[in-house]
């Protein structure tokens, strides 16, 4: 099977009632995704399905190919609505939202809106492996080896101190919003170090950039699947061990972030009406290299519904 496919498992009920075969490519004895699509019509009109729109680009890739096939297969109106991880949950309740479609654990949500609420369903994984961590520029592991074990890091907190960081080292976050321990481990790891936010996945990203060009100390927090790593191959610092339970208390975290299997969500009332969205929102399911692939050519400026066309197409 190629990494490239955007897979219904044969367990799922086929989109709309009557696909017979998955969103499959060519070449896996499947139907292609157009073909499939074709294969979707339905009896229940699509209507419109509104897509809760993070701000990260793999979140925009896959939104992008779900929204295209959404759109130029099923018939649906898609409204993507530009949300933090958090706000986007509280539409489920209020109606304002349909789908979430890459969601990083936040299990404190789950419990509020899918166990206690009941206003939303968990809509299966999306194939995608996450992984969070504290991450350096390459070059910085060429001349300072150590700088990898997180015991070590101390030793280097004059050399990461920057005019934000108040006189201790620099660890440079994301934006506010997104799944982060990072001021816990700062404190309970007895690091002399300050977490100071650079507001967004872009000046994030920026900021290694520059750092491996001109050879600038940084530390930062990062994440996998991400595109940026094909450009610069960031090198993960060993944070102490992730175990089972360790993360369960938010104030008292000293381990490493756990794996996550990302997962997509969905109101209730979205799930239980047999829109083929709903349908093609459980089959949707591709790899980090798949989604590196869309999120690749977003960020080189292509437009998100080409990038997901151009995909879709191969």
């Amino acid at each position: 099977m190629s990494k490239a496919g955007l897979l219904l498992k044969r367990t799922i009920p086929t989109l709309a009632g009557t696909m017979a075969a998955a969103l499959l490519l060519a070449g896996c004895g499947g139907a292609t995704v157009n073909q499939a699509a074709a294969a979707g019509a339905s009896s229940t009109p699509c209507g419109t399905v509104n897509v809760a729109l993070n701000a990260w680009v793999g979140y925009t890739a896959n939104a992008a190919v779900y929204s295209y096939i959404a759109q130029n297969k099923l018939g649906c109106t898609v409204v993507q609505k530009d949300l933090s991880e958090q706000i986007s949950w509280q539409g489920f309740g209020s109606g304002e939202v349909d789908v979430i479609l890459e969601n990083w654990g936040h299990e404190d949500l789950a419990k509020q809106y899918i166990t206690d609420q009941k206003v939303a369903v968990d809509a299966g994984p999306t194939g995608n492996e996450g992984h969070i961590g504290w991450y350096v520029p390459p070059w910085m592991v060429q001349k300072y080896p150590d700088i990898l074990d997180s015991k070590n890091l101390n030793k280097y907190a004059s050399l990461l101190a920057t005019s934000e960081s108040g006189g201790k080292g620099q660890v440079l976050d994301g934006d506010p919003a997104f799944v982060t321990n990072d001021e816990a481990l700062v404190k309970n790891l007895g690091l002399d170090y300050k977490v100071v936010f650079s507001g967004s996945e872009a000046a994030l990203i920026q900021s290694f950039r520059s750092a491996e060009k001109n050879k600038t100390p940084l530390l930062g927090y990062f994440y996998e699947p991400q595109w940026f790593l094909s450009e610069v191959p960031l090198k993960k610092v060993s944070l102490p061990a992730y175990t089972p339970g360790c993360d369960a208390d938010a104030e008292k975290v000293a381990c490493d972030y756990p794996d996550y299997k990302l997962n997509k969500v969905m109101a209730k009332k979205f799930a239980d009406s047999g829109s083929p969205a709903a349908k093609l929102l459980k089959a949707f399911s591709w790899t980090n290299a798949d989604q590196n692939s869309v999120a690749t050519d977003i960020q080189g400026g292509m437009k998100p519904d080409a990038a997901a066309k151009k995909w879709v197409d191969a």
